[in-house]
């Protein structure tokens, strides 16, 4: 019997690119000798989404759907596709064709080759804005300096998981994912393979600055307590450094001299406290992040849903 593959895509307001990408599987997979099953994650769409996603299932048998109760987020909604995946493999992938279909041969070739884990690596994109390649090289660097994970500039949640590696990621529950850095931390026999990204066939860009930074934050802080290390050696690295005003003081009280100088003083107060804030913040980022952890709520709910008979 052919091998099932498992294709699991997160959709957000995704409703003019699914006819588009779903055609483009079924497409690529009619010259492979591989069954397949295409699974849509609606993550809380305010569009029609799932209404496209029905009609479309009128005219292919492989489409199927989960409809989350509201918007959960990118990383739970491919969770929740790898959670409700069978097939001998899955891979991941975004709706909006920027990881294009026509690599899934090479994907699953590399599989079938041995390899468990096989993750993408996207080429620098010339016709992308200073501000989002800025964005992206900043957030690789952050993660890669305060995190206990190495990811490659470019790394993508295009993906091939084997079904072993499936089967230990239904084992974590966290409240907040971070997909690229829990691949890399699994280990398994891992391949990166480089693609060309294609132009986003419609809509804009789901990840702001904003939500670049927010995800560094938690990548940092899901695998690496590097930012409270951090934090603690500011604090001597200044506390050492304040002995310096002791001379001037001791001068200053014999001689007579007017220590004078608000403006700095009142400089060095914000600076301090400013630092102080952050110290702070970083703190209860982790402390939040065990508070959320500790109420245990599912990761996501699901309101509707259509599943092939092996996993329904």
């Amino acid at each position: 019997m052919k091998k099932l593959v498992s294709i699991v895509i997160p959709s957000y307001n995704e409703a003019d690119n699914i006819p588009v990408i779903a055609n483009r599987i079924d497409e690529v997979f009619s010259g492979l000798n591989y069954r397949y099953e295409l699974i849509l994650v609606d993550d809380g769409s305010s569009d029609r989404s799932v209404d496209v996603i029905n009609r479309l299932r009128e005219t292919n048998i492989h489409v199927y759907y989960l409809e989350f109760s509201r918007n959960f987020g990118h990383q739970l909604a491919v969770k929740a596709g790898l959670d409700h995946a069978c097939g001998d493999c899955v891979i991941s992938m975004d709706c909006d064709l920027q990881h294009p279909p026509e690599a899934i041969p090479e994907l699953l070739q590399k599989w079938e080759d041995g390899f468990e884990v096989v993750y993408t690596v996207r080429e620098d994109d010339k016709d992308l804005s200073k501000r989002k390649r800025g964005s992206s090289s900043l957030f690789y660097t952050l993660l890669n300096a305060l995190s206990d994970i190495e990811l490659e500039p470019g790394a993508a949640d295009f993906r091939l998981l084997d079904k072993k590696v499936v089967n230990v990621f239904r084992n974590f529950h966290e409240s907040e994912p971070f997909l690229r850095g829990l691949v890399k931390w699994l280990g398994f026999r891992q391949y990166a393979l480089h693609y060309t990204p294609a132009k986003r066939f419609s809509g804009k860009s789901k990840y702001t600055l904003k939500k670049m930074m927010r995800l560094a934050l938690h990548g940092v802080t899901s695998f690496s307590i590097k930012p409270l290390y951090t934090a603690v050696y500011l604090g001597f690295v200044f506390s050492l450094a304040s002995v310096l005003y002791v001379p001037y003081v001791i001068y200053a009280f014999y001689t007579g001299v007017e220590v004078s100088g608000w403006a700095s003083v009142i400089m060095t107060i914000v600076f301090f406290g400013g630092l102080q804030l952050i110290i702070l913040g970083i703190i209860g980022i982790y402390v939040g992040k065990m508070f959320m952890q500790s109420k245990n709520r599912p990761n996501y709910i699901v309101r509707s849903a259509v599943l092939p008979d092996h996993i329904s």
